[in-house]
């Protein structure tokens, strides 16, 4: 799989994207392959190595540009095969277009070369969920009094908490008259963890895909363990309070794009939106999960001085296992903001362009 990542990949970078079930915005790593999309969260300055989700491109249908988000002009729709909705945001109108572009390359190819292989037994499977919104399912197995029961399993000897096994999905299925049948059950189910929605737990579900070769195949077994992929915790509403003047809005932007920052006082890293503006030369960050077109933050770039960090090592100041690609720039009044390019590339990109407006 990590072969596969480094390999085969196609384009990767932040975007930002729409939740299921809690429809806030987060910033994601995407890395698109020859057939899906798959995103990653970052946290501590770090790419996680546990993928946070996919999306298929067989079959998808791309919507660019999705005007329908009036404070998120650049947004690009991602309907699935089984008709799930996927809503991602890139920093500009040209990082947009590529992505769009790209994606459209690889779903076409994926198109080309497939013809029509799937068998007719597959064919009646997809044609069962023709009509059936997988969000919504999702949205009546989460819910408090009706949905799916969680709880903890033991598996040699780990214990794995908020799953379920794979005869309880069935069961739930049947029982809230989503499927009629077991068989109509495991199909739906299968959807639900292609799509992304539930991921395997433990090792009987995992080794199951593997041995008998099937690509995303949800068991009927009580041994088989799954969870929701989805964190639904709550996000904080707490607003950054800043008085920002027309005049330092008024620039030109020269640049902008997603970077990774660290906080001045949790030292946590994040992704924000930077924006560059010329005449006045100003920096200013936005946070991309909210719909707030204000900015959480931003300074003048008058008598900054900006620098690359070393690679090798964590530098002083840094908190983090951070991967690298690192700047500094210290303001005026001697603040220090210490950021992250998603490559060697981007970094020397925004050193170059803030050092002409400094």
């Amino acid at each position: 799989m990590d072969r596969d990542k480094t390999d085969m990949s196609l384009r990767e970078g932040f975007l930002v994207k729409r939740g299921h079930v809690v429809h806030n915005w987060k910033a994601r790593w995407f890395v698109l392959m020859p057939d899906k999309l798959l995103y990653y969260k970052y946290e501590g300055g770090k790419r996680d190595s546990c993928q946070r989700g996919k999306i298929l491109l067989k079959d998808c249908v791309l919507t660019c540009p999705f005007l329908e988000y009036e404070n998120r002009p650049l947004v690009f729709k991602l309907q699935t095969a089984n008709g799930v909705d996927h809503f991602l945001e890139a920093c500009s109108r040209e990082e947009r277009d590529e992505w769009a572009a790209d994606i459209r390359a690889a779903a076409d190819k994926l198109h080309t070369a497939d013809g029509d292989k799937a068998t007719n037994q597959q064919d009646k499977a997809r044609s069962q969920l023709n009509n059936i919104d997988l969000s919504k399912v999702l949205d009546s197995m989460y819910d408090v009094h009706s949905g799916i029961k969680m709880s903890s399993h033991v598996e040699q000897g780990s214990t794995y908490s908020n799953c379920f096994s794979g005869s309880a999905v069935v069961d739930w299925l049947v029982f809230m008259q989503l499927a009629l049948t077991r068989v109509e059950a495991v199909t739906l189910a299968s959807a639900l963890l292609e799509e992304g929605f539930l991921r395997t737990v433990g090792l009987k579900s995992v080794e199951a895909l593997r041995t008998a070769g099937l690509s995303e195949q949800l068991m009927d077994d009580s041994t088989a363990l799954y969870s929701f992929s989805d964190s639904l915790k709550k996000r904080g509403s707490v607003k950054a309070e800043m008085s920002l003047s027309a005049v330092e809005l008024s620039g030109k932007v020269i640049k902008r794009g997603y970077l990774l920052k660290q906080g001045h006082r949790r030292k946590n890293w994040k992704v924000r939106l930077f924006v560059l503006r010329s005449e006045p030369a100003f920096l200013h960050y936005y946070d991309p999960t909210k719909d707030d077109i204000s900015p959480v933050g931003g300074f003048s770039l008058r008598g900054c001085l900006v620098s690359s960090l070393e690679d090798n090592g964590v530098p002083s100041g840094v908190k983090g296992n951070v991967q690298g690609n690192l700047f500094k720039i210290i303001t005026q009044s001697d603040t220090r903001y210490f950021i992250q390019a998603p490559s060697h590339q981007e970094k020397m990109n925004w050193i170059d362009a803030i050092r002409v407006h400094t």
